[in-house]
């Protein structure tokens, strides 16, 4: 059975299905799609901890479905501007089961990630499957995908198949 590890970027994700369909990413629709016939040996959700009550019931929902939920605090700066991303904690995390995982799975349109798909590819031979949001997602990284899954009405809550 193919083994799979699943690496999802909840802002990224969470944001481009909102600014293109104003629709949320169904993360139980994305589980049965990409856990079908695979085993996972890994799968982790990235995400921004704001401390509200219905973000955290999102994240018991995440990890009810399978996934190993990883928080940063948001951090609002003095000048108003924002930081918290999982950039580099993804991609460690994601080099290290490369070696246990035939396909690795990236929920992101971040071209930051163009490298570490290409290393995935290159380095180690693994099958880079990409979900974005079409035309919120960099070229860079396509190009470096293996394959690119667009995250459409089939991913989408309210979609096909609810």
């Amino acid at each position: 059975m193919e083994t799979v590890a699943i690496f999802v970027d909840v802002q990224n994700v969470y944001y481009t299905a909102r600014q293109a369909y104003q629709r949320n990413f169904d993360y139980n629709k994305f589980w049965a799609r990409v856990t079908k016939d695979r085993e996972v040996v890994k799968a982790i959700a990235y995400a921004i901890d704001r401390g509200d009550q219905k973000q955290h019931e999102f994240q018991n929902i995440l990890r009810a479905i399978g996934f190993d939920v990883r928080l940063k605090p948001f951090i609002q700066r003095a000048d108003g501007s924002a930081k918290g991303d999982w950039d580099v904690g993804l991609t460690i995390d994601a080099l290290e089961y490369a070696a246990q995982a035939d396909v690795i799975v990236l929920v992101s349109g971040d071209g930051d990630f163009d490298l570490l798909a290409n290393k995935l590819r290159i380095k180690y031979g693994r099958h880079v499957e990409v979900y974005g949001v079409p035309g919120l997602t960099a070229v860079s990284l396509l190009r470096e995908a293996s394959e690119f899954i667009p995250v459409d009405d089939s991913l989408l809550m309210g979609g096909r198949g609810s």
